[in-house]
């Protein structure tokens, strides 16, 4: 701490000198010492400085942030930092995914702009870029450790229409692998009544690679579903292998949206269900 310039506080004035009273003549009328005066003008420099300076004081901690000041810091709960979220502009004269005029629940935004961005200090998985920002149902199904569900899911998703699949993945400096994929068809029917409620609405179907046994996760918070998005989380349980994996499927409008988290050890909660609910709110 920088140590504070010393204040230097004048003394008190002296009383000036007594007047003999045996003065026949006490000449003209004594005017009041200057030197009084001054004193009196330093005392009140000196108290302006501390109002000052005190002043000053107060007006600091009150402007700072909590975590600023020492001893207030608020330790971190393991969420990260996402950048500002916005969601991408409508095409004019086109309706949100919710709106009473949009009954097929139609995103007409660019999927790709709806995909959530990466953390701060994240590295990004290029290879789910696909071509374009499109990626192929090939890759987006190596994600299921069956070769059975594959082939199964695969016809599924073409029997429904499937028009496309944006994808977006990265790794966080503790290695949590995040994979994000949006896949959008025709109508929200679809999503609803094809996949979400036959095959997500409680466990996956189909088992992700590396999670051999998965459980509804109860302790996701209801209230931070987001309006017009149905959402169903997962964490696979013990005994688990290296990793352990969690899973969210989002049924929104015409979109349905897989996320999945995996960590060696644990995968943390609080971030796996920070960008579950920013992602639903990209697409809500």
């Amino acid at each position: 701490m920088t140590e504070q310039p010393q204040i230097l506080v004048p003394a008190p004035p002296t009383e000036p000198p007594a007047v003999p009273e045996a003065v026949a003549d006490p000449g003209p009328p004594v005017r009041k010492d200057r030197r009084v005066l001054r004193a009196a003008l330093r005392w009140t420099a000196a108290v302006v400085v501390f109002a000052v300076a005190g002043a000053g004081t107060a007006y600091g901690i009150t402007r700072m942030e909590r975590t600023d000041v020492p001893g207030l810091a608020t330790a971190s709960d393991g969420r990260w930092d996402y950048p500002e979220l916005t969601k991408p502009p409508l095409p004019a004269g086109s309706p949100g995914p919710q709106a009473d005029s949009n009954p097929a629940g139609t995103h007409h935004a660019d999927l790709r702009a709806l995909l959530l961005p990466a953390p701060a200090g994240a590295k990004e998985n290029k290879a789910l870029r696909g071509e374009d920002g499109w990626l192929a149902t090939d890759d987006f199904l190596e994600e299921y450790a069956e070769e059975d569900d594959r082939d199964t899911f695969r016809q599924e998703l073409v029997d429904a229409g499937l028009r496309h699949i944006a994808a977006r993945g990265w790794t966080t400096e503790d290695g949590t692998r995040t994979r994000i994929y949006l896949l959008r068809f025709d109508t929200a029917a679809v999503v609803e009544g094809s996949f979400f409620k036959p095959h997500f609405s409680y466990t996956s179907a189909y088992s992700v690679k590396g999670a051999e046994s998965v459980d509804n996760d109860e302790s996701f918070p209801v209230k931070s579903e987001v309006a017009g998005v149905q959402r169903s989380a997962q964490v696979e349980t013990r005994p688990y292998g290296e990793e352990q994996d969690r899973q969210a499927y989002l049924a929104a409008g015409d979109v349905l949206a897989v996320v999945l988290q995996s960590r060696k050890g644990t995968a943390p909660a609080v971030p796996f269900r920070q960008t579950v609910v920013l992602q639903s709110q990209l697409l809500g």
